[in-house]
């Protein structure tokens, strides 16, 4: 009786499992096979992937279908971010989002159109009705693009719970039948950790690499390693699939102590809110420093990030005097393809020949506290939680300049930069800004004025400094010459930028009204297509005002010619 209860336990998991999500709901978003150039939980700057990168065969312009029965719930168009993207909610509980879009079709666009001449602006977002945009599944809604933030054209597709808005992985939904995966996980390198002062590993108190040897069956056995107190591991990793070449993240990861669970996390779902907690989830000195990304298999101070689950001691092993252990990693693809390391792992009193860098300085930051820091005429101010772990910081002020740290440490929550400008001769506090040098170049950020008081919110450490703007933007390079006939063109176009405080406001006109320009930040270039048919017959003076966002304005005027059709 025992086999058959058995294979009753195993039937029932597999249903509950695969009645947890629909799927045989949604169809494919396209009609060309689905290769994924990004998966779902896949570590990105500042955030996890959210979705599904889907190949759009390195073009734009591909046909996007509704992936079921639904209405459009939400249309938003943005320079940067997700560009034009399009969310529809359906009958069953969940919401598609499509984004990158080149543009929308049909009733869609014509909606979305009336919108932004109604508004006077290109970036949008809309609600509308639930009468408003009804959809049947495999609907054209739009053509795939390269819009907003997109590194090349491809299609970004989500499925959202549309009550509490958590993203999950689209594969739950029956789209790994879509994306066959044969391919085994790739296991790249292994890195180990001390993770207190009293820990030692194989002679080292910094992090460092552990050999793997590639076994017959395809796992890894990595050296002996040596220790002694608390040791944690982090392994660098990516998966491919089926004809897909691409580096993505991989679906889930496992550790174990002596046969027992120790660490893990899977990306099923997760929520916004969580989502830059990618920073701790990474060894993120090791990829400020070097550009390598390891998936941190233990944390020292408990995070509240759901993918995480069932940690008891947050992925430490503690190596006691006599104890010979065997520790296990298990990285595995969502259709199941597995890698395995195994790390034997023994005793030692040997002593660290290669001790900690760490600076001490006379700001000792406790993560859990509120802190604020002040200097001359510059203060900060860092909210409990505002950092993953305790640290020595570097803080200091000279000639009007705060030098806060460096970005090897990441920031989780705002923190509040403030100068007293009070003893600051000839001030122009107009357009006067607070800046950050990133990289060579200078950082904008919104500045808040109370009086002699300037203050600006960041997540970035560095150096910050008051910085003044009155230059205004530049209007260059259209795309045709003053006087020309445009009978043969189907649009206009026109470059903007501005080198310091950036852009605000774009707004052009043609024979004094208003006129629709999608603005392409990554080309700097406004475009304006005739089909819209605001244009008059013969000769269209035209009127292109740009704005920054201290306020310093420019005005470009020419003319065209062209019939009216």
């Amino acid at each position: 009786m025992r086999l058959p209860f058995l294979v009753f336990i195993l039937f029932a998991f597999h249903l509950g499992h695969s009645q947890k999500y629909p799927r045989d709901y949604f169809r494919s978003p396209m009609d060309i096979p689905l290769y994924a150039s990004g998966s779902f939980g896949e570590l990105r700057g500042n955030h996890f992937h959210s979705g599904l990168d889907l190949k759009t065969n390195q073009k734009e312009g591909l046909s996007v279908y509704s992936a079921a029965d639904g209405y459009v719930s939400r249309i938003k168009i943005s320079e940067g971010g997700y560009g034009k993207a399009l969310y529809i909610t359906h009958p069953n509980g969940y919401t598609s989002v499509y984004a990158h879009l080149k543009k929308f079709e049909g009733s869609i666009a014509e909606y979305v159109r009336k919108k932004q001449y109604a508004q006077k602006s290109y970036e949008i977002e809309l609600f509308p009705q639930a009468s408003d945009l009804v959809l049947k599944k495999g609907d054209l809604i739009a053509l795939s693009g390269n819009s907003g933030s997109s590194g090349g054209p491809h299609l970004h597709f989500e499925i959202r719970d549309t009550k509490t808005e958590q993203i999950i992985n689209p594969l739950y939904f029956g789209f790994d039948i879509l994306m066959p995966d044969a391919v085994l996980p790739v296991i790249n390198g292994l890195m180990v950790y001390a993770v207190n002062d009293s820990s030692v590993v194989n002679k080292s108190q910094r992090p460092i690499p552990v050999n793997l040897s590639l076994q017959k069956d395809g796992n890894y056995l990595a050296d002996k390693v040596y220790a002694k107190g608390n040791i944690a591991f982090a392994v660098n990793t990516y998966d491919q699939a089926d004809k897909n070449y691409n580096w993505n993240g991989i679906f889930k990861a496992e550790t174990f102590l002596n046969g027992s669970r120790l660490f893990g996390y899977q990306f099923e779902k997760f929520a916004f809110d969580e989502t830059r907690y990618v920073n701790n989830f990474i060894d993120y000195h090791r990829y400020k420093t070097i550009g390598q990304t390891v998936q941190k298999l233990f944390f020292k101070r408990r995070y509240p990030f759901s993918v995480v689950s069932g940690n008891v001691t947050n992925g430490q092993i503690t190596v006691y005097p006599g104890t010979t252990l065997n520790y296990r990693i298990e990285i595995s693809d969502f259709h199941g393809n597995k890698r395995v390391i195994n790390i034997p792992i023994q005793y030692s009193e040997a002593e660290s020949t290669i001790p900690k860098t760490e600076v001490k300085t006379p700001y000792f930051v406790k993560s859990k506290n509120d802190n604020n820091y002040t200097k001359d005429n510059v203060s900060v101010f860092i909210p409990a939680n505002a950092f993953y772990d305790d640290f020595y910081m570097n803080f200091d002020v000279k000639d009007n300049v705060l030098y806060l740290h460096d970005d090897t440490v990441p920031v989780h929550q705002n923190l509040t930069v403030t100068f007293d400008v009070s003893g600051i001769p000839n001030l122009n506090r107009e357009k006067t800004f607070i800046s950050r040098m990133d990289g060579s170049k200078k950082e904008f950020f919104t500045t808040t004025k109370k009086g002699n008081l300037f203050s600006a919110r960041t997540k970035d450490l560095g150096k910050f400094f008051l910085e003044v703007d009155t230059i205004a933007p530049r209007i260059y390079r259209p795309n045709f010459a003053e006087g020309a006939n445009l009978d043969k063109y189907d649009s206009i176009s026109i470059h903007i930028s501005d080198d310091l405080s950036g852009i605000k406001e774009y707004n052009a006109y043609l024979n004094g009204k208003w006129i629709l320009m999608e603005y392409d930040y990554k080309t700097k270039t406004l475009v304006h297509f005739f089909n819209d048919a605001v244009y008059d017959a013969e000769k269209n003076e035209l009127k292109v005002v740009v704005s920054d966002k201290m306020g310093n304005s420019a005005i470009f005027e020419t003319h065209f010619f062209k019939t009216k059709t």
